[in-house]
């Protein structure tokens, strides 16, 4: 019994560990522009790291003072944690795999489309009840700024691989055939009617292309690029949890079944 218990809590330091990139991956996450304006997806990774974590140690604590009630709480926990974990990841998967960019000649960075994005995502992030809270919080972040300081040329915003939200806010569709100012400022379109969004970029500062589609789309995109990197880290983690769950079960059930047999030959059964 003492040997599965020991065996129990070093694994339960395994998953201790494993719920330290989980955190750290969510708090990335949250920490990006596009996330800290669309709430639904900031909070649940880091909430669930933390809950691993908590459980994790309840388990350790379990095996190292020899609780098998604590044991058995840490099983139970632990098996709905990693499949909430699980949940989540098919869950973004599927609704982060239709890719609504494409690529426009002469620039290396790319454009993007809202019906090319999952029905889910654009009924539920960017619907017009959700983008009014949205695009304001959009506009007061650093985020079309930045492109404005760290670009002089339009050599150099054509040549560089900007982001999917600096793409569809922060500039006008490519199809305008707007003249570039500087990166925040395009003036003469000369196809105003290729696309609705021509008619929609302004160049005041605080309304470019917020209210466009493509603004949309290119905050659909960043949500999609950055959880695809999270989903790595995430799908790490959750298999070294099952399989530290699995030597876990197989640990505690070894050692209920030689404590039975020990009572068994000591005649107490």
């Amino acid at each position: 019994m003492a040997v599965a218990n020991n065996i129990t809590a070093v694994l339960n330091f395994i998953a201790t560990l494993c719920s330290i990139p989980i955190i750290a991956a969510g708090i990335w996450l949250a920490s990006k522009p596009d996330n800290e304006c669309v709430h639904l997806f900031r909070w649940p990774v880091v909430v669930l790291g933390i809950l691993i974590l908590v459980v994790s140690l309840t388990g350790f604590a379990g095996a190292y003072w020899y609780k098998e009630t604590l044991l058995a709480v840490y099983l139970c926990l632990m098996a709905i944690l990693i499949v909430l974990l699980l949940s989540l990841l098919i869950f973004a998967f599927v609704v982060t795999r239709p890719d609504g960019s494409y690529s426009v000649p002469g620039k290396a960075y790319k454009e993007y489309r809202l019906d090319g994005f999952s029905d889910w995502l654009r009924n539920h992030v960017v619907n017009s009840k959700n983008w009014d809270k949205i695009r304001p919080c959009l506009a007061e972040s650093d985020t079309c700024s930045k492109l404005a300081q760290d670009y002089f040329t339009v050599d150099q915003l054509f040549s560089s691989n900007i982001s999917p939200l600096q793409s569809g806010c922060c500039k006008p569709p490519t199809a305008c055939g707007y003249s570039y100012v500087n990166p925040t400022l395009w003036i003469n379109p000369t196809s105003p009617t290729a696309d609705p969004d021509c008619f929609l970029w302004n160049n005041d500062q605080s309304q470019l292309c917020y209210n466009c589609s493509s603004c949309k789309a290119g905050l659909l995109g960043n949500l999609r690029k950055e959880w695809r990197k999270a989903n790595i880290i995430l799908i790490v983690a959750v298999v070294v949890l099952i399989w530290v769950y699995l030597i876990a079960c197989s640990a505690f059930r070894n050692a209920q079944t030689e404590d039975l047999f020990r009572r068994y030959k000591q005649g107490w059964t």
